[in-house]
């Protein structure tokens, strides 16, 4: 049996484990709390602009708004992926984050390509 979760259900319930992340790296280095400000920002704003491409006022706005969304996701990607090579965290507990912020990334591609080609 299969799930379809909404990409608005999706990047909110990302935004929840960015912020159980961040809330675990806040308890590190000065280095990564830095960083962690950083990854909370973008991590959040995903689902953020998401939810706000529902009020678009046109097709032209609610692309602009998912365009924002994917900008967001790949921001979150780099900062994921310099807590991973760094080390300032351990692989493993920042890996599904990372694949679950490329598949988002990939999922936002999609749909603004697929609505572009209307």
């Amino acid at each position: 049996m299969t799930t379809n979760i909404t990409i608005t259900d999706r990047t909110k319930s990302f935004a929840v484990r960015i912020i159980k992340a961040c809330c675990f790296l806040d308890e590190a280095s000065s280095a990564t709390r830095i960083l962690s400000k950083q990854l909370l920002r973008s991590g959040t704003s995903i689902g953020a602009n998401v939810r706000e491409a529902q009020s678009a006022q046109s097709l032209k706005d609610f692309i602009n708004k998912l365009e924002i969304a994917l900008k967001e996701a790949r921001e979150t990607q780099y900062w994921l992926e310099l807590l991973i090579e760094s080390e300032l965290v351990e692989k493993q507990k920042f890996q599904l984050l990372l694949q679950e912020a490329n598949e988002i990334g990939k999922i936002l591609v999609a749909s603004t390509k697929k609505l572009k080609d209307k």
